[in-house]
């Protein structure tokens, strides 16, 4: 009996492990193409006994992507990057390397592809982020015209970069800084994500669709904060950075290991990160949008006083 396979591009990040664990349990091969397939090695115990493979399949590689795609009926790509680390990345990876996955997808006669963007994909944005996830978008859909593409605001889950982050910072911080307070977000979970790329592949009417995926919570940039600080338990300053401070700063950030702000982030912070009107999203899936109340509290409690191993009166 010939198995099921699928491949999933950027397989080991945040939103990849959800999807991974997703078909393994419908019962696919997963192949998990990444950069690095010993730092995806944890993901094999998702599925049974070879039924998760990792293999080095870079989007910059189209002999690669080519490998990883062949015989495949599903394929999945989650790239991208919020930080170039050369010049040229966001194109080459989430623009150049989004074509080089769909045309690969198309030539191996892939029956289904899910391209994950992002809400803020547009030509004219202001950021090459912004850009890149447009001129990717293109790419897709010139190559394969049937692509599901998902664009998600932030993505919230116990390994996220945004709820954790900031609960870090008010661990130690008295004051938060606040940058683009105004900007609103709606953030989505992780598994609402997950369960939005399964429908894209099997289901039919989301063939050739477009889909933005927010959660049923729209909040500022501050009102976010201010959030996680009463989830933490931690009273602390929401202090406003001047457009001119924050530019400063990132000029600095940008030369930090991991690049925490970059300039072409604050240029993403200055428009609203909500599902446009009119758009479908989750509910057109079958999807109920999960709010960060249900989820984000648990795994943040180890931000409170004492590791939320006891609550602290006035904390």
């Amino acid at each position: 009996m010939t198995r099921k396979v699928a491949t999933v591009f950027g397989g080991s990040g945040f939103i990849g492990r959800y999807v991974v664990k997703r078909l393994a349990n419908l019962g696919y091969v997963v192949r998990v193409a990444v950069l690095d397939p010993e730092a995806a090695l944890f993901l094999k115990p998702m599925g049974a006994v070879g039924q998760v493979v990792a293999l080095r399949a870079p989007v910059t590689s189209p002999e690669a992507v080519a490998r990883a795609v062949a015989g495949a009926e599903l394929v999945v790509n989650l790239v991208g990057i919020l930080a170039e680390r050369l010049p040229g990345d966001f194109q080459r990876i989430m623009a150049e390397g989004a074509g080089t996955v769909a045309r690969a997808a198309a030539e191996a006669g892939v029956e289904r592809l899910v391209h994950v963007s992002a809400i803020g994909a547009d030509p004219s944005s202001p950021s090459g982020y912004g850009r890149a996830k447009a001129a990717g978008e293109a790419a897709v859909r010139a190559a394969f015209p049937r692509a599901t593409i998902l664009r998600p605001s932030i993505v919230f889950g116990p390994e996220d970069q945004f709820f954790n982050r900031f609960a870090a910072m008010a661990q130690f911080s008295p004051v938060l800084p606040v940058i683009a307070g105004e900007t609103k977000f709606q953030p989505v979970y992780v598994g609402d994500v997950a369960d939005a790329v399964i429908a894209g592949l099997t289901d039919e009417d989301a063939a050739g669709g477009l889909y933005e995926l927010g959660g049923p919570q729209v909040l500022t940039f501050r009102q976010l904060l201010a959030w996680i600080c009463q989830a933490v338990r931690r009273h602390r300053w929401l202090v406003d950075v001047p457009p001119a401070v924050a530019q400063w700063q990132a000029r600095v950030m940008e030369w930090l290991p991991g690049k925490p702000l970059t300039r072409d982030q604050l240029a993403m912070l200055g428009r609203d990160n909500v599902v446009a009107s009119g758009t479908p999203g989750l509910s057109a899936l079958g999807i109920i949008p999960t709010p960060i109340d249900l989820v984000v509290p648990d795994y943040l409690r180890r931000f409170r006083p004492g590791g939320g191993r006891a609550e602290v009166r006035g904390a």
